[in-house]
């Protein structure tokens, strides 16, 4: 078997290689993408079986089709860990190379799941969708001010037919009227891109037992069922609520030594798109459930209300944490709740 450490950049990779069964060692810069390419199909014209690791980063999916195409093992290591394991003060391309070869050789590796290619391609599904309506958006808020400075005041009723004629209808002057009829020209294009997407996402729902579970809990759509699955993967990889928590980058970060203990604010690890998600599906859930909104209202008199959302959405994430590894609908998993403190209940939790 040859064994390659990949240090990966966009326009080049620095590889360390060992074949062991002879224990030749050789390092080498390949240029993207003829070169890289051509040295892999070698190495698969060869007859050996290779095994690639290198960290994760950005702009190496043709990279990863690659050698899955040439059925090579591809290994993606947590970059972080990678860096805590490099007690050299200098640091080069063919030093990082040769570290990851190292690790991989000693069975060191800081290995990470890695979704397939069709969750990939599911997640360019939902970022895209998602950047049309922060598009949408834009634009109608730019509408609404025209609007606005002409003295049309209607809130939502400005996208009704009636609205709209009268939006049509200001009188304006030269460019004010050109940038009025580009924006609506670009709202009329962006909205039923918006409605093939969510008609998309909707039959994908429908192969998706797991997804349509999560939907049962009170506040939560399409959109972050959907997300949460893709992006959790499998819940048999956290041991707990508190690691989902901490993978969606919902908790806070913290320099604490000896008696002194500081919490700062949310690490934003992970997922941007799903920790959005989880904290507008959060909002709704607070006014739909009376248990949920009293908890968020006792925690934003006491912390402020953007820690107290922050709070919520956490607590979302563990409750559909969960229910996807219990197998339950949000009924189910009410009832096997806690109960302490309830009358009749003196051992505190069923």
């Amino acid at each position: 078997m040859i064994i390659i450490g990949c240090d990966y950049h966009p326009g080049f990779q620095q590889i360390a290689l060992v074949d062991t069964e002879t224990g030749e060692l050789k390092e080498r810069r390949l240029g993207h993408r003829e070169e890289a390419e051509q040295f892999y199909r070698d190495l698969k014209v060869r007859g050996v079986s290779v095994r690639v690791g290198m960290e994760a980063s950005g702009h190496a999916r043709w990279f990863e089709r690659l050698l899955m195409e040439l059925q090579f093992e591809l290994w993606i290591g947590d970059a972080a860990e990678i860096r805590t394991k490099r007690v050299r003060k200098q640091k080069t391309d063919r030093q990082d190379a040769a570290l990851l070869l190292r690790l991989l050789i000693e069975d060191r590796f800081p290995r990470i799941w890695v979704p397939d290619g069709e969750n990939r391609d599911l997640r360019q599904l939902l970022w895209h969708r998602h950047r049309l309506v922060q598009m949408r958006t834009r634009v109608m808020n730019q509408l609404h001010v025209v609007a606005l400075n002409e003295g049309v005041r209607l809130k939502k009723a400005l996208w009704r037919p009636a609205g709209r004629e009268q939006l049509e209808k200001l009188k304006l002057p030269c460019w004010s009227s050109r940038r009025r009829q580009d924006l609506l020209d670009l709202l009329d294009q962006l909205t039923p891109k918006i409605h093939e997407l969510t008609r998309a996402l909707e039959q994908e729902v429908e192969k998706r037992p797991i997804v349509r579970r999560l939907m049962t809990h009170p506040g939560v759509g399409v959109l972050t069922a959907l997300a949460f699955e893709l992006v959790i993967g499998t819940p048999e990889r956290f041991g707990c609520g508190k690691q989902i928590a901490s993978y969606v980058g919902l908790v806070p970060t913290e320099e604490s030594s000896g008696d002194r203990r500081r919490l700062g604010h949310i690490s934003k690890q992970g997922n941007a798109l799903l920790r959005f998600l989880l904290v507008e599906a959060a909002q709704v859930t607070v006014r739909s459930q009376p248990q949920w909104r009293s908890k968020f209202f006792h925690l934003a008199m006491r912390r402020g209300r953007k820690i107290a959302k922050v709070a919520m959405a956490r607590k979302l994430a563990v409750h559909l944490y969960w229910m996807w590894r219990q197998g339950l609908d949000y009924g189910q998993f009410e009832k096997l709740g806690s109960h302490a403190g309830q009358p009749g209940n003196r051992q505190g939790v069923q």
